[in-house]
């Protein structure tokens, strides 16, 4: 990944590669996770608490980083699967069906048809459609090559006989490493049966590169859309729409081109969210208008039917139902009352260098265009603030509060000055 973040970590709609993976794991209901880590590893057994984690070190192979957990896996005699942390695409559903099919056999191992060339182990079956051995690339003839399925690395087995098979692997292959496929060849010598099962391609990539990232990305999004539009949302633009793994939308919510769900967020019925427009950690209320491009930052609140419009950011905000702020404003650490108006070019002044502070605007407010706001501060229900004013005191209810220049004139000083710049 030429990353110094670890490859499990780097984040794939919203959250880590591995936080994916534990979500497909605790789907089947496991009676226990065990997490093999490298050295040095503490932020990715923090990323999977409360699991228990071991370390593997040196590291010699797949085979190798099993038998790590055979302490932790000592009194366990039931399905033991083997997944690993970089494969964030496998459905529940998938890993149910393997561990349903090893049945009464030492293990069973999903397999997958690729398309195109490619360097993948070959799973070597036998003529009954048991499973005979897996031989990786580097050590495969040219007869086992051209074989047409191929190993995902994904194994269910035996739990009371996982590591005694393991213990009969050795490390004489190409890499010197002790494979978790070898267990395959020593079940199969020792009379015992190993079957295998055809799964999606798409669901067994791992992820190694940051282009192999950047695929993945691309088929979570693709699943996040498909699952949005059939639960009732419009997206007029589905390959511009980025979701985050959380992000919920209600029925009848439209969204317009290049909208980013960060995570955190809830879009409730009847939205719309227009274009260019940029959600995380934030709640819409039913009938609510966001965009086109609008930011609502983290802990923010949108209220049924509110508005917010162009170039206009929330941020910990209380936006109450009906209230408009439609056009370039800053509302931070603030709550905007019911059917209150805010005007274009209004700040929020939440920020003293230090410390954050709360402005409340009240229900029915009305706030002029290009106005600061400088918290703490209170603008009471129905008070007008005219534009263009500097407000550093408290407003009452139905009041109105101006605190710009009175306006002068000078009759014909323009046509005067014109004339002037004419004689230079």
């Amino acid at each position: 990944m030429e990353s110094d973040l670890p490859k499990v970590l780097h984040p794939l709609a919203g959250r880590p590669l591995i936080a994916h993976v534990m979500a497909s794991l605790a789907a089947l209901e496991p009676q226990r996770i065990v997490v093999v880590v490298g050295p040095d590893m503490e932020d990715v057994t923090e990323a999977v608490a409360p699991a228990r984690t071991v370390v593997q070190d040196p590291q010699l192979g797949t085979g190798h980083a099993v038998l790590q957990a055979r302490e932790a896996l000592s009194d366990f005699s039931g399905d033991v699967l083997v997944f690993y942390g970089d494969s964030p695409l496998f459905r529940p559903q998938t890993l149910a069906t393997l561990v349903a099919a090893r049945g009464d056999a030492a293990c069973a191992v999903l397999g997958f048809l690729p398309e195109g060339e490619n360097q993948y182990g070959r799973l070597v079956t036998t003529t009954d459609g048991g499973l005979e051995a897996i031989v990786e690339w580097r050590d495969a003839d040219a007869a086992t090559r051209a074989l047409p399925l191929c190993n995902s690395g994904v194994v269910a087995a035996d739990g009371a006989l996982l590591f005694e098979l393991l213990d009969g692997v050795g490390n004489d292959n190409a890499k010197q490493e002790y494979y978790l496929t070898d267990m395959v060849a020593v079940a199969h010598a020792r009379g015992l049966g190993c079957t295998f099962v055809e799964g999606d391609p798409e669901e067994v990539l791992g992820v190694n590169s940051r282009a192999e990232l950047a695929l993945a990305e691309a088929a979570v999004q693709s699943r996040l859309r498909a699952a949005a539009m059939a639960a009732g949302a419009t997206l007029l633009d589905p390959d511009s729409v980025f979701f985050s793994f959380d992000t919920k939308l209600g029925r009848d919510v439209v969204v317009e081109p290049q909208v980013f769900f960060g995570p955190g967020t809830e879009i409730g019925d009847g939205v719309t969210v227009k274009a260019f427009s940029h959600i995380e950690g934030a709640r819409v209320a039913a009938g609510a208008t966001i965009g086109p491009f609008a930011r609502l930052r983290p802990e923010t609140e949108i209220g049924p039917g509110a508005r917010v419009g162009n170039f206009v950011e929330v941020k910990k905000s209380s936006i109450e139902a009906g209230a408009k702020v439609n056009h370039l404003t800053y509302i931070g650490d603030a709550r905007v009352g019911e059917r209150a108006n805010v005007g274009a070019g209004t700040i929020t002044c939440n920020y003293d260098g230090f410390d954050k502070a709360f402005t409340d605007i009240g229900a029915g407010a009305f706030i002029g265009s290009n106005t600061a706001l400088v918290a703490p501060v209170k603008i009471g229900d129905g008070a007008i603030v005219g534009a263009g004013s500097a407000i550093t005191k408290d407003v009452e209810a139905d009041a109105l509060a101006v605190t710009r220049a009175p306006q002068t004139g000078r009759e014909g000083w323009a046509g005067r000055f014109r004339a002037s710049k004419k004689g230079d």
